[in-house]
């Protein structure tokens, strides 16, 4: 762990970088089993939110592992890792005033608390959508074979399969996606925001 080192600050407040950029910083953290529709939902309302002309950008699990988090696996430890890591790049897009959406499976509720508690401390918001299936719905889904090889016992620590997924118990949005299209889910997102203020 690093000791020497001295925080700098910066000579731009954050009430004057949300004032010139007409937005304040949030991140929109999206969780829930692998082909539940987390990244489908998210791509769709980073769009819808950028036709509106808000700076919003996505962090997708899959992709942060090409770069980012390559080093890490999917063991326990990794996993909280890939979480604890994500919590501080999407609290940095945040304080940039960058509505940043992040869809991580982030089964352990501990990981996701940490990610929260660290915006809260930075005074920023943290909205956790819970996109919902059921396991019988995404192992029809399926779109990257994956559950097939779990439960084939060709990949280790699935989530839903061999490792578990601590269901959010206070979600600020609740999407179950077998009842509902990616429409109806970014509209819901959309009102959600709009009512508390940040579109």
């Amino acid at each position: 762990m690093a000791t020497n080192i001295t925080f700098h600050p910066g000579s731009v407040s954050a009430e004057e970088r949300s004032q010139l950029l007409k937005q304040k910083g949030i991140t929109i953290w999206f969780t829930g089993l692998s082909a539940s529709g987390k990244s489908t939902i998210a791509c769709a309302l980073e769009q819808h939110l950028l036709h509106l002309h808000k700076f919003t950008y996505r962090l997708d699990g899959d992709n942060i592992r090409f770069g980012l988090n390559k080093d890490l696996g999917f063991d326990e430890k990794s996993r909280n890792e890939n979480i604890r890591r994500i919590g501080e790049v999407s609290k940095l897009f945040a304080d940039s005033s960058c509505i940043a959406l992040t869809a991580f499976i982030s089964p352990y509720r501990a990981d996701r608390a940490v990610a929260r508690e660290l915006h809260e401390k930075a005074g920023l918001a943290f909205i956790e959508v819970f996109v919902d299936a059921p396991l019988h719905v995404v192992e029809q889904r399926d779109p990257k074979g994956l559950y097939k090889k779990a439960r084939a016992g060709e990949i280790k620590d699935f989530t839903g399969i061999s490792a578990p997924y601590e269901a959010p118990e206070n979600p600020e949005i609740h999407i179950k996606t077998d009842e509902c299209d990616v429409t109806e889910a970014v509209k819901r997102i959309t009102e959600y925001l709009s009512q508390k203020g940040f579109i």
